[in-house]
């Protein structure tokens, strides 16, 4: 198994091709996005990992600042840029409430979201898939973001009930401004 990560090892999507850097999710840097779990650019704890990577596959807590007043949602994509893929593996989608301000760890569980957390589609299903990056591939960056949009996404993307959409058709179809954005970097190796 370690063979191919090694195989792969400078096959990465690309940091530059993360939702942060859309045209449309460019605002001010004022949410202040933390966790508990791990500081921004440190490891990610193995609970938080997928169950292929020992982990228990445990969204971890998050919170942020509150939401400027206009905020119609609060849009969550993480995203895996290291991943051998042409555009970053994408972990989970969440839209949440703007009165929420922190979710618990495993609020981004298919089976039972978190208080004022609608799940959207990730790269293979809903709900949070934890890194499981292939072994020997070196460290991957799991970035997660949080945007605070003046206009709610539409209820149908790309043909289909925005739960069901591709996250590469929600990421465009935020078309009002981004009143505050937040990020916060973590790391898994195996």
């Amino acid at each position: 198994m370690g063979i191919l990560g090694r195989l792969l090892q400078n096959k990465r999507a690309g940091a530059e091709l993360v939702a942060w850097h859309r045209e449309n999710l460019r605002g001010p840097e004022t949410l202040g996005l933390r966790s508990d779990a791990f500081e921004d650019g440190a490891t990610i704890p193995p609970a938080h990992a997928g169950r292929r990577a020992g982990g228990q596959n445990i969204s971890p807590a998050l919170d942020w600042n509150a939401a400027p007043a206009g905020t119609a949602q609060l849009l969550l994509i993480v995203e895996d840029p290291d991943a051998p893929t042409n555009s970053p593996f994408v972990h989970a989608v969440a839209i949440i409430d703007p009165a929420v301000t922190a979710v618990p760890a495993g609020a981004l569980a298919a089976a039972s979201p978190g208080a004022g957390v609608r799940l959207l589609r990730s790269t293979m299903r809903t709900g949070y898939l934890g890194p499981e990056p292939i072994k020997g591939h070196g460290p991957h960056r799991y970035v997660f973001q949080l945007f605070a949009l003046a206009e709610p996404l539409p209820a149908s993307i790309a043909g289909r009930d925005a739960a069901k959409a591709k996250p590469r058709a929600v990421m465009p179809a935020v078309t009002g401004p981004v009143l505050a954005r937040g990020r916060l970097d973590g790391f898994y190796e195996r």
